[in-house]
């Protein structure tokens, strides 16, 4: 076996205490771990299946380290992990949850549960015509109705363009008290989905390690 070099673990470093000229707020510690991916701190979880699933790598990831998935699952057990970990913050969902006007609402019910979220765009061929919540729906008895019935229309709608800075996204969620905000084109077609939740993640991670999308 060869060596590459000299390798070391936690356990082996003992760091003394001693008079410095530096302050701890002036230390970057900040590295790379590859070509693309910066890290805030120079840590990585070991890929272990006692260390790292989607729990520990959303962790490390906010305070600017990484984890490393354990490779003893499923290809598509695997893949399941790491999407836990993209959607657990992001700056702005890409791909967000849709569901269609006509669709019922015990089905736009049924997708929320699903996935854990409270609330979908509604879209036709590609085109946000609405928007439909948990809030929306908290008093509806009538499951089969389509959900055009019961979504918050277009016209009513709060929505931003493509490129939008994160910090008015803030403003206008506090504005009008909501806690998504669509992104679209200039023909409207949904580009994304800003939610007050991960902007709210953001504040409280500022040094979070993010691929280019803020996920």
């Amino acid at each position: 076996m060869e060596f590459l070099g000299e390798s070391l673990t936690f356990d082996d470093v003992l760091l003394l205490p001693g008079y410095s000229e530096v302050l701890p707020n002036e230390v970057d510690v900040s590295t790379r771990l590859t070509r693309n991916i910066f890290l805030n701190i120079p840590l990585v979880s070991a890929a272990m299946d006692t260390v790292t699933e989607a729990r520990t790598a959303i962790v490390m990831a906010q305070e600017g380290g990484m984890g490393i998935i354990h490779r003893n699952l499923s290809i598509e057990e695997q893949a399941q992990e790491v999407q836990k970990v993209k959607k657990y913050e992001s700056g702005m969902i890409i791909n967000p949850i849709t569901v269609e006007p006509e669709q019922k609402v015990w089905e736009a019910l049924e997708i929320m549960r699903r996935h854990n979220i409270s609330g979908l765009p509604v879209v036709k061929q590609g085109k946000l015509v609405g928007m439909v919540t948990k809030r929306d729906l908290r008093f509806e008895t009538r499951l089969d109705l389509p959900v055009s019935e019961v979504m918050t229309k277009l016209d009513r709608l709060v929505t931003v363009k493509e490129g939008v800075d994160l910090n008015e996204c803030k403003i206008l969620l506090q504005k009008y008290r909501i806690e998504k905000l669509p992104v679209v084109d200039e023909e409207f077609n949904l580009k994304g989905l800003i939610t007050f939740k991960d902007l709210e993640k953001m504040e409280e991670h500022p040094r979070a390690c993010k691929d280019y999308l803020g996920r």
